[in-house]
């Protein structure tokens, strides 16, 4: 299975038991990445302003390749994933 297969089955099982509030923020998230412009979606307005720099600083970063492995972050933190 690839890392983005494993991130997908890890992201489905959070939405399983996700309340309404983190539903919202997810999707928020979803759409303002696939409309391109802040504020394009109500849900984006909804959220809190500094959740808003989060999201908006880490898509740029993604963008100008600024990112870690899936692989890695799951060696940074092998002891939170033991079960």
């Amino acid at each position: 299975m690839s890392s983005t297969e494993v991130l997908r089955e890890e992201v489905r099982q959070y939405i399983e038991n996700a309340d309404e509030r983190s539903l919202r923020v997810v999707k928020a998230v979803f759409a303002h990445e696939y409309n391109d412009a802040p504020g394009d979606t109500e849900e984006w307005d909804q959220l809190p302003p500094e959740l808003q720099q989060i999201i908006t600083k880490a898509e740029r970063e993604a963008e100008e390749g600024k990112t870690t492995p899936h692989d890695e972050i799951l060696k940074q933190y092998a002891k939170w994933f033991r079960k």
